[in-house]
């Protein structure tokens, strides 16, 4: 396992035993930054559980190598086309997000090591997001 695999693992580990979930102050902090996004969550309660949960474990799939990442990210970036076209910049922020809001949730127990390696993966996983919807775009044009 790679040292970003496992600071990550450790990190979601950290969160689950403490009984932290994300996706409230996740959401809060998406919805304060885009407002006009929230009419497109018909069910926030199950989309916010799936969303939050699809992001962490692509950032996790990414840093343990994981083949099944680019093929995840490919079908969902499809998937979202059907709401019209969603700037990358959402897609960004919602992953900066979800990396800030997770160290906010663990203060003190956040450091430079954790900050450094969901960082990196944070990156990767918006690169692959921008790769997708010029992909999709490429081969359907709207």
């Amino acid at each position: 396992m790679s040292g970003d695999a496992a600071l990550i693992e450790a990190t979601l580990v950290r969160l689950a035993e403490r009984g932290i979930e994300l996706r409230h102050g996740l959401y809060e902090r998406f919805f304060a930054a885009y407002p006009a996004r929230r009419a497109d969550f018909l069910c926030p309660e199950a989309t916010s559980v799936r969303m939050t949960d699809e992001t962490l474990q692509m950032m996790y799939g990414l840093a343990a190598e994981e083949s099944w990442v680019w093929p995840l990210v490919a079908e969902l970036s499809y998937t979202h086309r059907t709401y019209g076209q969603l700037p990358l910049e959402e897609y960004e922020a919602f992953v900066d997000l979800t990396v800030a809001t997770m160290a906010g949730a663990l203060g003190d127990d956040w450091g430079a090591a954790e900050a450094a390696a969901w960082g990196r993966q944070a990156d990767r996983l918006k690169a692959m997001i921008a790769k997708a919807q010029t992909d999709w775009e490429r081969v359907l044009p709207r």
